[in-house]
């Protein structure tokens, strides 16, 4: 039981033992005036059944108002879940967007990719085909070098041969001529 509630059962119990303590002085007649005619009444139990129609009638307005809150929250409810719906439906809907935007870039950039490994194989092909040519052609250079340094060595052992014939030649002249 929460608070308020505990607040008004002890309130009602105070006016019920207000009214049961005083009830001679509730019946006790008065002479009352009702602006058009004059009654005699007991005051106390007129005020008393005043009382239980304000409580009556501002309970009918509390349960008025809480049943209208009700029904707006209810109504607020659903139109949040529709927001929701919505929401949700267009988040798909960007995520499929970015899904088709995702798929298309990366078709475009394995493409990219082919082409840029294509061109980089006909490269170093170019380049191993230079460097092919370039082996052989220095292997015709060294074959040119070596033919090039058996000649140079043939001239070489020739006139090696020629200054040997000079020189036996040019000895027994010296020989001599001491």
């Amino acid at each position: 039981m929460s608070l308020r509630s505990l607040f008004l059962l002890l309130l009602c119990a105070a006016i019920v033992t207000f009214v049961g303590v005083n009830w001679e002085a509730m019946n006790a007649p008065a002479h009352l005036n009702l602006l058009f005619d004059e009654v005699d009444a007991p005051l106390g139990l007129v005020l008393l059944g005043l009382m239980a129609v304000l409580a009556i009638a501002f309970i009918s307005v509390l349960a008025y108002t809480q049943g209208a809150v009700l029904i707006e929250t209810r109504r607020h409810t659903k139109e949040m879940a529709e927001q929701r719906d919505l929401a949700d439906k267009a988040e798909a809907s960007r995520f499929t967007e970015l899904r088709s935007y995702l798929d298309q870039e990366t078709t475009r950039l394995a493409e990219a990719t082919k082409s840029t490994g294509a061109e980089t194989l006909a490269r170093i092909d170019r380049l191993e085909i230079g460097l092919r040519e370039g082996v052989e052609s220095g292997a015709q250079l060294l074959t040119a070098l070596r033919e090039l340094s058996g000649e140079l060595q043939e001239r070489i052992s020739r006139l090696e041969g020629v200054q040997q014939q000079a020189a036996t030649a040019a000895s027994p002249s010296w020989s001599n001529a001491s």
